[in-house]
């Protein structure tokens, strides 16, 4: 919870001036009970009727400057709040963007929703009630035992008894309250993973007439959660029964005391009245102490979970500028030049995901020059995608290196490699807005032929001119108003837009038919340049005509060559093309 303080230094001036202000309302709060003492016994006693409006004038004006003094600290409280909440959730999005793929995949998207959302609004509310109530109650409290001794020592030993015991009850509900609710908030992660995997997957559970089953496992796990809300929620209801109790205990004893020394002669009876209301303010202090006590419980329990995601590392180290090693693959001329013409060259490269046990690549060595095409196939699980992630250095290689154009992807900068590389994931991802806006992120001033051009080249042409509005129609939130096969494309001419020097197509063809992929695949070939293109497919037929391709089987690479050469040596590859061309005869 430290690591946050610095998030409030900005609002230094806020942060004091709120809970200043709150002491300032609770002195007019102190004052109230002497002024009514002074009016039994002075005015009521004497029949000063003058004597009593005037005091009665002053009450108005302490109300009304109490009430200036509580506006003026909420809106420092808000402000401060407010702005600390807005800077850290900055920095928390932040963060998260600078993860790598290994850090995200071990957190998981649903506790990090829930760090963004519900932890730091809770977060937030709880710097919000420090400001305004931590000092000011504490300062009531005490303030009403200080105001008591004024009027009768005696009497206001029953405040210093009651303090501490009060003081102790609180401090022990909280300390079991706050482990408690640090679970409650990693049981609510729990709920939240499986709202969102039911969402995003119902038509995979409805086709497979899942939902009974789901709905069980909703249930169980949010019954987890009702019963521990439930549990800390008991714990914290009995801050309220405890404080009422020892407080009217306490209440009990000083109108007893005080009584005994009216009877006495020692006290008079407006002075009881203002220790009785005293202790009045005490009990409603308390109660508000004790539900902020709760609601810092909860701060500080997210506070903690916040600063865990803060305190990761995000996995990746980047150099300040591109680090070039000329001799690096050893001396000879030849052998610089052939790095020269090298688009992407894996040497050695073995690959496990973390907490993953198994290698998901073992010892995978291969080159790709400038301007070809390489193609990659396997089973499902075969680690094709698992290859290409580690081009742009999604991954960082267990064992071996990963260059491209000669320098390993390691000593690039932090845009280096995105720059050069562009990526088509299998999962095809539009974001709310227009075409326009989806086409040209992280670019500036492309033009619109460059954009048509695209995608004319991703076969998407007659998509976007089909809408109305063009390149600048809308775009719902994840695409929804497109099909598959046009996101798809979409995702394509996105990538093309950038111009790169390297194109992943991590098998981003599957919702297209044979005629447009086949298209799609001679329209890249026909770009000028010297494009080097990966192709992850599971179709022979898109990577037949591929310079190389790369056979796949549980993360080894058993097979490279020519399609005509893998259907003569490399039976996973034989297997694959069979089961999808059944007709056609294989030459072992």
């Amino acid at each position: 919870m430290k690591k946050l303080f610095p998030f409030l230094r900005p609002y230094r001036k806020e942060s004091i001036l709120a809970p200043l202000f709150k002491l300032l309302e609770a002195l007019m709060d102190l004052i109230v009970p002497l002024v009514i003492a002074d009016i039994i016994d002075r005015g009521i006693a004497n029949g000063d009727k003058v004597y009593i409006l005037e005091r009665f004038i002053f009450l108005l004006l302490l109300a009304a400057v109490g009430l200036a003094f509580s506006i003026t600290a909420q809106w420092f409280a808000a402000k401060a709040s407010v702005g600390f909440a807005t800077d850290l959730r900055q920095k928390l999005f932040d963060h998260i963007q600078s993860l790598s793929y290994s850090r995200v995949d071990t957190l998981g998207t649903d506790t990090l929703i829930t760090r963004m959302t519900s932890d730091m609004n809770t977060l937030q509310n709880g710097v919000n009630m420090v400001l305004r109530l931590l000092l000011r109650s504490p300062f009531i409290v005490l303030g009403a035992m200080v105001c008591s001794f004024f009027i009768d020592v005696k009497s206001a030993l029953v405040f210093v008894v009651a303090i501490p015991i009060l003081s102790l009850v609180i401090y022990g509900l909280m300390a079991l309250s706050i482990p408690l609710y640090r679970k409650v908030q990693a049981k609510l992660d729990r709920v939240l993973g499986l709202t969102s995997e039911n969402l995003t997957g119902v038509r995979v559970i409805r086709a497979f007439c899942r939902e009974e089953d789901e709905v069980a496992s909703f249930d169980f796990a949010n019954e987890e959660l009702t019963h521990l809300n439930l549990l800390v929620g008991r714990i914290s209801a009995l801050m309220n029964p405890v404080t009422y109790v020892l407080i009217n205990v306490a209440t009990v004893v000083l109108i007893q005391v005080g009584a005994i020394r009216v009877n006495a002669g020692v006290l008079e009876t407006g002075a009881v009245v203002a220790m009785y209301n005293y202790m009045a303010q005490m009990i409603v202090e308390l109660i508000k102490l004790a539900n902020l006590i709760v609601t810092i419980n909860r701060a500080l329990a997210c506070g903690d979970r916040v600063a865990q995601v803060l305190d990761i590392n995000p996995g990746m180290e980047f150099p300040e500028e591109l680090i070039s090693h000329a001799t690096e693959r050893d001396g000879a001329e030849d052998n610089q030049a052939a790095s020269a013409a090298d688009a992407v060259h894996f040497s050695h490269v073995s690959f496990c995901y973390e907490g993953g046990g198994d290698e998901a690549l073992t010892d995978i060595e291969f080159t790709a020059r400038r301007g070809e095409t390489i193609g990659i196939i396997g089973g499902t699980g075969s680690g094709k995608s698992t290859l290409v992630n580690l081009i742009p250095r999604f991954y960082d290689v267990t064992e071996g290196a990963v260059e491209v154009d000669g320098i390993n992807v390691k000593d690039y900068p932090k845009n280096g490699l995105t720059d050069r590389i562009a990526m088509v994931p299998q999962k095809a991802v539009l974001f709310e807005g227009s075409i326009r806006d989806n086409l040209t992120m992280g670019l500036t001033g492309v033009s619109d032929e460059d954009l048509w051009k695209a995608l004319e080249t991703a076969q998407a042409k007659e998509v976007v001119e089909g809408k109305d509005g063009k390149l600048d129609a809308g775009v719902e939130q994840n695409g929804r108003n497109f099909s598959g096969g046009q996101k798809q494309r979409l995702t394509i001419a996105r990538a093309l837009a950038r111009k790169p020097e390297i194109l992943v197509l991590d098998d981003s063809s599957s919702a297209l038919d044979f005629a447009t992929d086949a298209a799609l695949r001679k329209a890249i070939n026909n770009l000028e340049g010297d494009l080097t293109v990966f192709i992850v497919s599971q179709r022979t037929s898109s990577i037949r005509n591929a310079d190389q391709i790369l056979v796949l089987d549980d993360g080894k690479l058993v097979g490279k060559g020519s399609h005509d050469e893998l259907l003569k040596t490399c039976e996973v590859y034989q297997e694959i093309h069979a089961s999808q061309f059944p007709g056609e005869e294989v030459q072992a």
